[in-house]
């Protein structure tokens, strides 16, 4: 890796040498850029909560990328440390690298890449290459990717590298995808209201057969085809995909072959607008590496269509995506009531209604221990088994120029055995009540409040959660929250209530311009952190937090 790092950078500066000499301009040098984050974590052991003891007592993760670019010409590096890796990510992270290191030039129609890239091809059903740092995922090609736009309104990608993996890199995957806009391509079509985008993918892996017992696909290969046609303030996007027979770790090694499709429709126009959506996903998680656990070497990506919850009790119970079957759909309405109106009062109100939710697929099991297909699925109606459901009503609303509050109540239906994987347990069903209120104290300084109440009558029952956060100018901010389990209803041999805990914690941060700097300290309860229906599991922890990101 590092030697790889030190030849680009070489080339980098190969290209900068010669296009010095062949560049008439002397100040054009060309421009660096950079940027620094880390994470550190001083953890206390805390039985009550079940947060280990941690041998090293402080973890650590940091990143730093530099980036140089002169023209067309753009060439970069990403030193990763994590010494050693915080709890909940995988520890595999492991000591200190050049993770990413690439050069890339583009000339009038033609863009070539060499190193390590992220890239995604329409909805991301074929081919999702990209970094989410809050999950640990880096699933970075590192090979060559080459972007040609032939004539106008005609974009063709092509693509190939092995996946990163920590700090190396596994199977090898290879991608095509074209893209016709209708009305870039025909010039009649130029100024018509409706607009026409047309799309198509393959995406194939590579992977020797190394299994003893079964006959594996080596190369795999996954075809997917889309659409968005636009009319004014309407839009429409469609996408479907097939891959062929991949057994795999996740799908118990059968050789069914796997289908997504997702529809997704909006309109909006000023003080009103909806979406609605739906998709279904049968066996369609695809790795550059078949025995993969998790999120390490998946090459394509399931979005959730869910509401994606901030606050903290909304956010509990986040719903992670099912790529072995699932049928989703959502649906979701805003407006905004005028000032000066009944509801709307001086400042005006705005309302978002949303509605979502996640069955199983109707499945048929069979009995092919040759064929070894698994089983059959119908496309409608779903299947009995409701994974999640959640209704939100989220009201905004302005009372004076110092005081504005947001309301939410969301209702949740959440099926724990499926989607964090804990069979044995039974549907949670919650209803949580958020009011968030800002205080203007000043033109620089600002209070916000939130209190917030999670009703549930299934394990742990009921939780309630408070939140002050003080704005001092534009450079300092001070935070406390607290979260009680106030009527758990486990018990010791004493009769005490043991787990009614409270998970409080406080943390102070300053910011200047591209700088900010956090110091926290307290309790974080064990559970699962999502992002777009990708999770990661977040253990219980005590202790103290620093962060620090900056740019330049």
């Amino acid at each position: 890796m590092k030697k790889a790092a030190i030849l680009v950078l070489t080339l980098s500066i190969s290209t900068f040498t010669y296009s010095q000499e062949n560049t008439p301009a002397p100040n054009n040098s060309g421009e660096i850029r950079g940027s620094f984050e880390s994470t550190g974590q001083y953890y206390n052991p805390d039985s009550a909560i079940g947060a280990p003891e941690v041998p090293e007592k402080w973890l650590f993760n940091g990143y730093c990328n530099l980036t140089y670019t002169r023209g067309h010409f753009n060439a970069g590096v990403r030193y990763e440390s994590y010494l050693n890796v915080l709890q909940g990510y995988d520890p595999g992270y492991k000591g200190t690298g050049i993770a990413i290191r690439y050069a890339s030039y583009k000339v009038d129609d033609l863009e070539v890449t060499v190193g390590n890239f992220y890239e995604q091809f329409g909805n991301g059903l074929s081919l999702r290459i990209y970094e989410e740092r809050g999950l640990g995922i880096d699933n970075s090609l590192d090979g060559v990717r080459v972007i040609f736009k032939p004539v106008k309104g005609v974009y063709l990608k092509g693509l190939i590298g092995r996946q990163r993996k920590f700090f190396n890199y596994s199977g090898l995957v290879r991608g095509l995808d074209g893209e016709l806009n209708l009305n870039e391509f025909v010039k009649k079509w130029e100024e018509k209201k409706t607009k026409v985008i047309l799309g198509g993918s393959f995406v194939s892996k590579f992977q020797a057969d190394g299994n003893p017992n079964l006959i594996l696909p080596q190369n795999v290969g996954l075809s997917a085809g889309r659409f968005i046609i636009s009319h004014g303030n309407f839009k429409i996007n469609a996408e479907y995909a097939y891959k062929i027979n991949d057994p795999s770790n996740d799908n118990g090694y059968i050789y069914n072959h796997g289908e997504g499709a997702i529809v997704q429709a909006s309109y909006s126009k000023k003080g009103i607008g909806f979406l609605v959506g739906v998709k279904r996903i049968d066996n369609m998680s695809y790795k550059s590496d078949r025995d993969a656990n998790g999120n390490f070497s998946t090459i394509n990506f399931n979005p959730a269509l869910v509401r994606q919850h901030t606050y903290g009790l909304m956010a509990f119970h986040p719903y992670a995506s099912q790529n072995n079957g699932e049928l989703g759909y959502q649906a979701e309405f805003m407006y905004k009531f005028k000032k000066e109106t009944k509801l709307g009062g001086k400042y005006g109100m705005d309302l978002a209604i949303n509605y979502s939710a996640s069955h199983a697929l109707d499945t048929t099991q069979l009995n092919d221990t040759i064929s070894l297909i698994g089983y059959e699925a119908g496309y409608f109606p779903p299947g009995d088994n409701i994974y999640f459901q959640d209704l939100n009503i989220e009201i905004t609303k302005k009372f004076t120029k110092k005081v504005k509050g947001t309301f939410l109540y969301s209702y949740q239906q959440y099926d724990i055995a499926v989607i964090q994987g804990k069979p044995g347990h039974g549907d949670f069903f919650s209803h949580i009540f958020v009011a968030d209120l800002t205080f203007r104290v000043s033109d620089e300084n600002a209070l916000r409040i939130e209190a917030q109440h999670l009703s549930k009558k299934q394990e742990d029952m009921s939780w309630v959660q408070g939140l002050a956060e003080f704005t001092l100018g534009e450079r300092f901010f001070f935070a406390a929250t607290d979260q009680y389990n106030y009527n758990n209803p486990v018990k010791d041999t004493t009769g005490a209530y043991t787990n009614r805990i409270h998970y409080f914690n406080g943390s102070v941060g300053y910011v200047k311009n591209a700088t900010r700097m956090t110091l926290g300290y307290g309790k974080q309860r064990a559970g699962i952190f999502c992002v777009g229906g990708v999770c990661r599991y977040v253990p219980a922890s005590n202790g103290f937090t620093f962060q620090i990101s900056t740019s330049f």
